[in-house]
């Protein structure tokens, strides 16, 4: 959506100073408001780091780190605002606090899209007296380089909001999926948390240690599902027969499976666990050190897949 030029973060965390960082990358204009003294150091540094990244996947042809400011309310930030990004901790008194705060300053067709992954549009909703303009637009973490954004309205969203909320991601180079239903997590964490409660299963039933459960999912479905779902995958898995071939072939191997999936829990010593697991299979290495790490392999991935769609 070329139309919308001017654009605000409202909290301006890890998530929202990635917003800033992909907003600024195209072409747009920023307002940024976050209550936190440090803020805009943070969000300038997070940019700058951010930026080599987003140039290599061609992302910064229109863009300047510079066009940001930095507003003291979210009333002011939000004022004038075509697209606004919503990335406040999540409570509900906190986020309907803001909503009151910067409703009435709004542009009539102006956007306001919530980053929030544990709560849903119908709590979020109670904030607003006419929540119109406001969906969701939950993004895969960090938000400058996964495509991914998860995108819902209902019935009290006006009808083109929703649209536009899309077509201004895909301006951004974002892949949208539509929510239908309300289920906490959406749809991806949902899917990570199922197969994240395997991998501690694994760990705590001593099948294999931290690193090699993490290595098993880098090394082998991950790379599988960087390409394609894995309902595509399993379809292709069965050669000229499809997906029906496949079911029919695998359904018993598969409902075994199911049967004996773990249920743990993250206790404080299962969290210590992993941790003291993570620590090993990363050498101690610091968390900038596999941020940069994981930044790195994210971008080279994207461009592989570019590659070779590109050249289809």
């Amino acid at each position: 959506m070329t139309s919308i030029s001017h654009t605000a973060v409202l909290g301006a965390g890890v998530i929202g100073a990635s917003w800033t960082a992909l907003f600024l990358a195209s072409g747009r204009s920023v307002a940024v408001y976050d209550p936190d003294e440090g803020a805009e150091a943070r969000v300038k540094a997070y940019v700058e780091q951010a930026w080599p990244a987003m140039s290599a996947l061609g992302l910064t042809e229109r863009g300047n780190p510079d066009r940001v400011t930095f507003c003291k309310t979210a009333r002011e930030a939000a004022a004038g605002a075509g697209f606004i990004q919503e990335n406040v901790p999540e409570r509900l008194p906190v986020k309907h606090a803001l909503f009151a705060e910067i409703e009435s300053v709004l542009a009539p067709d102006a956007v306001i899209a919530s980053s929030a992954s544990g709560l849903t549009l119908g709590q979020m909703q109670a904030g607003w007296q006419n929540p119109g303009r406001f969906v969701l637009g939950h993004p895969f973490n960090p938000p400058h380089l996964i495509p991914l954004v998860e995108v819902m309205g209902n019935s009290r969203t006006d009808a083109d909001a929703v649209e536009t909320a899309e077509a201004f991601y895909a301006g951004l180079g974002k892949v949208t999926i539509r929510i239908n239903k309300e289920v906490p997590g959406h749809v991806a964490n949902r899917l990570q948390a199922a197969v994240w409660r395997e991998a501690i299963h694994l760990v705590e039933s001593g099948v294999a240690s931290v690193g090699d459960v993490d290595t098993a999912m880098s090394a082998g479905p991950g790379l599988r599902w960087a390409a394609m779902g894995p309902t595509t995958l399993f379809g292709l898995g069965a050669g000229p027969g499809g997906l029906a071939s496949f079911c029919d072939h695998f359904a018993g191997t598969f409902n075994g499976w199911w049967d004996d999936l773990g249920t743990p829990q993250l206790t404080a010593e299962t969290a210590q666990r992993l941790s003291d697991g993570l620590a090993e299979a990363t050498q101690g290495a610091p968390v900038s050190e596999l941020s940069a790490r994981r930044d790195a392999m994210i971008v080279a991935i994207q461009q592989a897949l570019r590659a070779v769609e590109d050249s289809r």
